[in-house]
């Protein structure tokens, strides 16, 4: 288990193969519960290669000392990440 945000990681491999490969993270929110948005792709088994890139935004609790998993969000497509990111700009610009 990890002890510090930037040790958390979505990265995953079974039998020496990679099926998970994080590309990229942000960490949002840091303490007793903390926030991180992953940039990642799975391994597709038919077209033997990484699928497109998928997001996920992932909440931890820190408990013992060690960050346990709590809630998730998986952002499936760049479309849907588009969108949302278009939602947050026209509501934060209106405040």
């Amino acid at each position: 288990m990890a002890s510090t945000p930037e040790e958390l990681t979505l990265s995953y491999s079974e039998d020496g193969e990679e099926l998970i490969k994080e590309l990229d993270k942000a960490i949002l929110t840091r303490g007793a519960w903390t926030t991180i948005l992953f940039r990642y792709q799975d391994w597709d088994r038919a077209k033997n290669d990484f699928g497109p890139d998928k997001y996920s935004i992932r909440r931890y609790q820190k408990r013992g000392g060690e960050y346990l998993p709590k809630s998730k969000f998986n952002i499936s497509s760049k479309e849907q990440a588009k969108a949302i990111v278009e939602a947050l700009n026209r509501w934060i610009k209106d405040e």
